[in-house]
């Protein structure tokens, strides 16, 4: 039974009696809440339920005013035919008194609605619509016809009614999949705001001119074109303009007063008045140097090189604010191409957008929020006719909103599709980008641009992400000395904010193992596996982004209990100062009782090993005999990562336990588990190798469990020795000494 998190309702964030007297007095403000860090999307002071989407708390208000609508579930209120004849204001004023009387109130509740959002029963359950959502799906013309009720949707609305209320937020960037209907909502919310709006700019982009050009004629002006004449602009120039949109005159809330009111006095009222939607090329600099209340950021996963949306966002970002005040919003919504072609700019800048990280202005770090729905919400066909998703298999008659019977579930049939795709990895990765279950698969790379096998690492990254779910096989945790006395045993303490990750510990009588050999100690499990690490010196970087620190455990074959060639331990961390990682490597080297394999070009972990006595645990250069060593490398053990030879050697060592230990392989999947490190291994540039800790010391590892591969083997020449010996050539009656 699938079980969704994208949202949940929270039921305790805020005690019930804090909104129960609040909502008596109407004190809910619109916007972020700081006291109880709780963004209001309530227009009317009061709030209900609280929902909780991608880590942001969104208050909605409290339900009042339920609509039952016919078939208990979203249906479009057909506009009046004795309405749909008028084309404008002006039109309308000419019409009788009393026929214009009848009318006020459904066009002030149409206002009200589009202002406050709308409630209604949807399968008997009371169910919110924003006003913007509301707008879509009751008065935007799309390429169907008129919008289906979703409950993707829904929630998308939901989140993006709370960007526009948090003075914080520069807006969101949406995570999607294919067909998910984000340009026509993008569309519909830009004439919305636009038709309400005075002396504002409003623009779209796209990933090339062309696509920003046909989002603003295919889309946005039929929207404006439909609109009826109560929300209706005067608008400039054609009815139907190639580049710009321009409302003169914006649709404002009727009353009696004005329509009423004489022609003179409602020029006065709508004098100066001046709003347009217009598209731009698509470029780095697009809109630099103009003011925006609104900027469309259609396909923004797809600008592929020389153009580059994070460029672009460093720029269109300051056309939304006016100093530290943030005057406009940015609706950004894409699928992402590969990595090579735009889709690695979009994934930076989609997790610069984690609301759980932000500076201290309160903001994240691109000012946007990320958002992100998986296929499994908005896939065609796998929709009931109340607009929820059918996840599993139904039990009973389920039909969609065009009344075909549904009898499958989404999640089954995207399973289906994927494992008829698993002997094509390009064909099956372009797959999990356009209908992606996870962010993962959203960002998927194209197999041709990693140095390793992607295929493995994919089959085996899926594997782990269905196993874990089921049964974990990761603990995470930390480990200490036994009563905080260093250099006694040490013990494995588990803890959900742990810095090591393991998936197996030796029985009790193997943990702790030493051995004393003229007071060095020496680890005591050497034959079955060791440790390799990638480590720094610098507590601190300027930027706090420095290299982390890893470590890695790798089992080898042995007669004792334990697994064969299996990652055991993985650490990936940078503790606030060089000696806590020091000491958290070492009390993991005594615990499993393995050696180490090092870089020692960043000595000072391999000295404070040496300091504390432990350099037993510190290999020494496979590659090399004794008496090669270099002076340091004698000292504290180690080995280099400058040379080519170690770095081909390094890379191979890698290759090698992929091929053999990581993906399918004989009917049965690799026990590989730590997500972290595969993602690693696929992105891995053997001439960048920087930013990529975990491959370094994962195939360190692998090296060290390996050392034997690598031992120097020496050169023998082969001399004939003269032992004095005379041999004779005997032909004929004579024998002749042979020279």
């Amino acid at each position: 039974m699938y079980q969704q998190t994208l949202y949940k309702v929270v039921d305790d964030h805020i005690n019930p009696k804090v909104i129960k007297r609040l909502n008596k007095s109407k004190k809910w403000e619109y916007g972020y809440n700081k006291e109880y860090d709780v963004i209001v999307i309530s227009k009317d002071g009061t709030i209900g339920e609280i929902y909780e989407i991608q880590n942001l708390k969104i208050a909605l208000p409290k339900a009042k005013d339920v609509q039952k609508l016919e078939g208990d579930k979203w249906k479009k209120v057909e506009y009046p035919k004795q309405l749909s004849k008028i084309k404008t204001v002006f039109d309308f004023k000419q019409y009788p008194e009393d026929f214009k009387e009848q009318w006020y109130d459904y066009i002030d509740n149409e206002f009200n609605r589009r202002d406050s959002g709308f409630w209604f029963y949807n399968n008997g359950k009371p169910t919110y619509l924003t006003g913007t959502h509301y707008m879509y799906l009751q008065w935007s013309k799309i390429d169907v016809g008129a919008p289906d009720f979703r409950e993707s949707n829904r929630l998308f609305f939901l989140f993006w009614e709370a960007c526009k209320a948090d003075y914080r937020c520069f807006g969101m960037c949406y995570l999607k999949n294919r067909r998910s209907g984000f340009s026509f909502m993008a569309s519909g919310e830009v004439v919305n705001l636009a038709t309400i709006s005075s002396d504002s700019r409003y623009g779209i982009l796209s990933k090339s001119g062309p696509d920003a050009k046909s989002m603003f004629t295919d889309k946005v002006v039929p929207i404006s074109v439909n609109y009826p004449f109560f929300f209706k602009p005067t608008q400039d120039g054609m009815d139907r303009p190639k580049t710009e949109l321009a409302y003169r005159v914006p649709a404002s809330k009727f009353t009696r007063r004005k329509i009423a009111a004489g022609p003179d006095e409602s020029l006065d009222d709508l004098k100066g008045l001046d709003t347009t939607i217009d598209w731009k090329n698509t470029g780095d600099n697009s809109y630099d140097g103009e003011k925006l209340k609104l900027l469309v950021h259609d396909e923004s996963g797809k600008w592929e090189r020389p153009n580059n949306i994070l460029n672009n966002w460093r720029v269109t970002k300051t056309t939304l604010r006016l100093g530290s005040k943030v005057v406009g919003k940015c609706m950004m919504g894409s699928t992402s191409n590969s990595l090579d072609k735009g889709g690695d700019n979009f994934k930076k800048l989609y997790y610069d957008s984690d609301v759980t990280k932000r500076n201290a202005n309160g903001q994240t770090r691109s000012g946007l929020y990320n958002l992100f729905i998986p296929m499994e919400w908005n896939y065609e066909g796998y929709i009931d006719s109340y607009g929820l998703p059918v996840f599993d298999t139904p039990r009973e008659k389920t039909f969609g909103p065009d009344g075909y019977e549904i009898t499958l579930g989404v999640i089954d049939y995207w399973q289906n599709e994927v494992d008829g795709l698993k002997g094509d990895q390009d064909a099956l990765n372009e797959y999990y980008r356009q209908f992606p279950r996870t962010e993962k698969h959203a960002f998927r790379d194209e197999t041709k641009a990693s140095l390793f096998n992607l295929t493995k690492l994919y089959q085996q990254i899926d594997y782990n992400e269905e196993v874990l779910v089921m049964s974990p096989l990761i603990t995470k945790g930390n480990f200490q000395w036994e009563n905080g006395i260093k250099d006694t045993q040490v013990l494995f303490m588990p803890n959900k904010d742990g810095r090591f990750n393991i998936s197996w510990v030796p029985n009790r009588e193997q943990q702790n193992k030493v051995i004393l050999k003229n007071n060095t100690k020496y680890p005591g499990n050497e034959h079955m596996g060791a440790f390799g690490c990638d480590s720094y010196d610098i507590s601190g970087t300027v930027d706090n982004r420095g290299s982390k620190g890893a470590l890695h455990g790798l089992s080898k074959f042995s007669m004792e209990d334990s697994p064969t060639n299996h990652f055991f331990l993985e650490y990936i961390a940078r503790p606030q100062t060089a000696d806590i990682f020091f000491e958290d490597v070492l009390m993991a080297l005594v615990f499993y009782g393995m050696p180490l394999l090092a870089e020692n070009n960043k000595p000072r972990l391999l000295y404070y090993l040496k300091r504390r006595g432990y350099r037993g645990y510190s290999m020494n250069r496979p590659d090399k005999v004794w008496n090669k060593l270099s002076t340091t490398e004698k000292e504290v053990g180690g080995i280099p990562n400058s040379s080519e030879d170690i770095k081909q050697a390094h890379a191979a060592a890698i290759e090698m336990y992929i091929e053999n230990y990581v993906g399918y392989n004989n009917e049965s999947y690799g026990d590989m588990y730590f997500q972290r490190t595969l993602e690693d291994w696929a992105k891995f540039n053997i001439n960048n190798r920087t930013k990529f800790d975990a491959a370094i010391s994962s195939g360190l590892a692998i090296m060290a469990c390996n050392k034997n591969k690598y031992k120097p083997v020496a050169d023998f020449k082969r001399e004939v020795v003269p032992l004095g010996f005379k041999r004779y050539k005997n032909e004929g009656y004579n024998s002749k000494i042979i020279q």
